[in-house]
């Protein structure tokens, strides 16, 4: 049977790390857990799990950290856990049927992630497959019988085990410091970093956070290198954030900016949400309805079905129309309650 290595990266997690390794602990051949700095008893609960417990000067980057740890494994399989995740019952018995029919050509396993909805995360979806068991150590074959070559994407397999998300606290705070250092470094994000970032501040992240961010997205919406759809994502969040302080010459430039290009949902929503601070509540609700019924979203999916269906309900009342308001709130119960 192969043999597998759980590699944890943690911090300040005492309330929720004996859960997580509960639940996987009998399944490891080995557990490594490698700690960024905790104040708390993580790194003694942890000491109850396994002797493999190292300490990380914490460097801004997840990913060294998570390296760290993934090069102390031994193990046939790395399982990268979070401590905040663990596996039920039901669960526990599939990842024990994979450890004993895993078939060595696979090089990843993916899993499904769910309860993502619940706690405000940067995920418009409560359920996804995520990579979560890496082969350690990779064979390179060739093939094709003639110009052979080497084999370089992995076998990856969709496993139907699900991994539950369960945070005790949002990390939008941590998660946007870092990205805001990023920035002030002058570091270039990658177009999945972008995306990210503009997505945690309009799902998560607070008025003055969104304000703060609308240097770098102004400047991200006139970079000709950037593509369309993070040019759409810049202009979203560069709208947003002057409407926010007032800046109103801005905020039509960056909205209109992202209409003249087909617009989407968030646009609409934060037009709409212009004419209703004007009280010109039939403007906006035109501009709610496009959210809802018109356009795509692209960053927060609440921007096509909670948010202005909301706000259209809200319009109509203060308009009087107070059948138009019932409809429009029972539509969004009904979204919302497709969507979980």
């Amino acid at each position: 049977m192969v043999t597998f290595s759980a590699c944890m990266i943690v911090k300040d997690e005492e309330r929720v790390l004996e859960r997580c390794l509960d639940s996987i602990a009998d399944l490891m051949d080995e557990i490594i857990i490698v700690d960024t700095g905790s104040g708390d008893r993580t790194k003694r609960i942890a000491g109850k799990y396994t002797d493999k417990v190292y300490d990380f000067t914490w460097v801004g980057d997840f990913s060294k950290a998570r390296n760290f740890a993934f090069e102390k494994a031994s193990c046939d399989y790395i399982y990268s856990a979070d401590a905040d995740e663990f596996l039920d019952e039901e669960n526990r018995e599939k990842f024990k049927q994979l450890k004993e029919t895993i078939l060595p050509e696979i090089d990843i396993v993916q899993m499904k992630y769910t309860n993502q909805l619940e706690y405000g995360t940067i995920y418009n979806y409560d359920e996804e497959l995520r990579p979560k068991l890496f082969k350690r150590i990779r064979t390179f074959r060739f093939e094709e019988p003639i110009h052979e070559m080497v084999v370089l994407d992995p076998v990856i397999f969709d496993s139907d085990i699900v991994i539950v998300h369960k945070p005790e606290k949002s990390h939008t705070s941590r998660d946007i410091e870092a990205f805001e250092r990023l920035v002030k470094e002058e570091k270039r994000l990658s177009k999945r970093l972008h995306n990210l970032y503009a997505k945690e501040l309009f799902i998560s992240g607070t008025e003055k956070d969104c304000i703060r961010a609308v240097p770098f997205f102004e400047a991200s919406a006139m970079d000709e290198t950037r593509s369309l759809d993070e040019v759409k994502e810049a202009c979203c969040v560069a709208a947003r954030g002057n409407r926010l302080s007032g800046n109103i010459p801005a905020f039509f430039k960056y909205a209109l900016k992202n209409v003249a290009s087909d617009g989407c949902s968030e646009i609409c929503c934060e037009i709409g949400q212009y004419y209703m601070d004007q009280k010109d509540y039939k403007e906006a609700a035109l501009w709610f309805y496009n959210a809802a019924y018109e356009t795509e979203c692209i960053l927060n999916v609440k921007c096509r079905d909670e948010q202005p269906l909301q706000a259209l309900s809200k319009c109509y009342w203060l308009c009087g129309e107070k059948e138009l308001s019932a409809y429009y709130e029972e539509e969004c119960q009904r979204r919302m309650s497709g969507r979980a």
